[in-house]
């Protein structure tokens, strides 16, 4: 008999949630940065091992809706929470506990569902026994199933994560695996070569443009090289929600824009592993993500 256990990584923004997933998944599956709102959908990574399919649920960082699309993200981190058979929660053990990890447990305990706590980050604290007060503070708030100091940096204590969740394992209805076995992820191929240049975006603008910028994959075709060799060609487009914004991502000359869709290619060339031709260009859709229509057609809408 095959088993399926489905676990939500869920936890403030910039808590290390995606860079857990594939460190555990042990595949890049989800786009990584250190500002906050990278992940904007439900995300799953998958491990299959021993007879029982792993399935974790990467969530948008919880946080305070502004706009229709953060909106989306919010109700996308309470759906996979709420779909789950236990939560992971990663809480950054370098700060202290806020308002909305108080909020965040408090949605938890209507679910009755059992919460893992991961207090991650355990790397940057040179005082450990500040970790003790911690985790006693933590304590007095939920009674958490178990509660682990873990680095997913550098991968300490993250080991214990998966023998910790056999206790959850459902044996499957029809004795098969949720996801083929040999998936690492269920995303669109599309969506996650989209989410490759938005990662490089990400990490090479200033803090006020990235929650506005998002990335369309318009077309990709194979063909080949002048002497027969595989190719794949790749057309981007970069949306943004300012005139302004859109001469910072192109960059003096094209310097950023150029400096990005190279970075870009060398993953996709990794990927597909073969050569990539892409194209790259901006496109200004002022205040877009207050735009239900613009934003389904993303495909970041939780419905």
């Amino acid at each position: 008999m095959k088993n399926n256990v489905f676990a939500a990584i869920a936890g403030r923004a910039n808590t290390g949630k995606s860079t857990l997933m594939n460190l555990i998944v042990g595949d890049k599956v989800a786009i990584v940065s250190e500002k906050p709102q990278t992940t904007r959908t439900r995300i799953h990574g998958i491990v299959t091992k021993d007879g029982t399919q792993f399935v974790f649920i990467d969530t948008p960082g919880f946080h305070r809706a502004k706009n229709r699309l953060s909106e989306h993200m919010v109700k996308q981190a309470r759906s996979g929470v709420a779909g789950a058979d236990v939560v992971l929660m990663t809480a950054d053990c370098t700060k202290k506990i806020t308002p909305s990890d108080r909020m965040l447990i408090e949605s938890f305990k209507p679910l009755g569902i059992d919460v893992i706590l991961l207090l991650n980050k355990v790397d940057l604290v040179k005082d450990k026994t500040k970790l003790l007060t911690l985790i006693e503070e933590y304590s007095k708030l939920h009674e958490f199933a178990e509660l682990i100091p873990i680095s997913a940096k550098t991968g300490e204590n993250t080991a214990k994560i998966l023998p910790l969740l056999q206790k959850y394992v459902v044996a499957s209805e029809n004795g098969g695996y949720y996801f083929p076995e040999n998936l690492s992820t269920d995303q669109a191929e599309k969506v996650w070569l989209a989410e490759i240049v938005r990662e490089k975006l990400l990490m090479s603008m200033h803090e006020e443009i990235p929650h506005g910028i998002a990335v369309e994959i318009e077309s990709m075709e194979e063909s080949k090289t002048n002497s027969g060799k595989p190719l794949i060609d790749v057309s981007v487009v970069v949306i943004c929600e300012k005139a302004g914004h859109k001469g910072m991502i192109i960059g003096k000359q094209g310097g950023n824009l150029k400096k990005i869709g190279s970075q870009s290619r060398l993953e996709m060339e990794e990927y597909f592993k073969c050569k990539v031709n892409m194209k790259l260009w901006v496109k200004v859709k002022e205040d877009w993500r207050n735009k239900e229509g613009f934003i389904a057609d993303l495909g970041l809408n939780s419905d």
